[in-house]
């Protein structure tokens, strides 16, 4: 069970996400993901898009692997080398996500990732759906 706070009462707006996010069950936490495919190849040099849907596949197959997907995220953090990417970011987001049952968010610039040409990186902490 997931519960979305998006805007609780005196908290401030938000964009496609959500201020609090309470579940019950067991959780899979996933590592930050790069945009690399299951080659090993990176993916978009240059191309902030591109990589940040590498970065959602590569989620989608980690969820999966746990017994969880993208529909139960409850909180991404989001590295970013460029400011610039912001709205690409959301915008392949949104195409992943319900914008009406946000995950917590929480975004970082950052001055690079472990290889100079990826642009972002996100890990994820998901509950893992149980039957009822």
């Amino acid at each position: 069970m997931m519960q979305h706070f998006v805007r609780p009462e005196g908290a401030p707006p938000v964009n496609n996400y959500s201020h609090a996010v309470a579940f019950t069950g067991p959780m899979v936490v996933v590592s930050g993901q790069v945009p690399v495919d299951s080659t090993g190849q990176m993916v978009g040099e240059g191309d902030p898009e591109a990589q940040i849907h590498q970065i959602y596949a590569n989620l989608a197959t980690a969820l999966k692997a746990a017994g969880s997907d993208l529909d139960h995220i409850v909180k991404l953090t989001v590295y970013l080398t460029d400011l610039a990417d912001l709205d690409t970011f959301r915008r392949v987001r949104d195409e992943y996500q319900d914008a009406a049952r946000p995950p917590a968010c929480s975004l970082v610039k950052v001055a690079g990732l472990v290889n100079p040409a990826f642009r972002a990186e996100v890990e994820a902490w998901a509950v893992v759906p149980t039957a009822s």
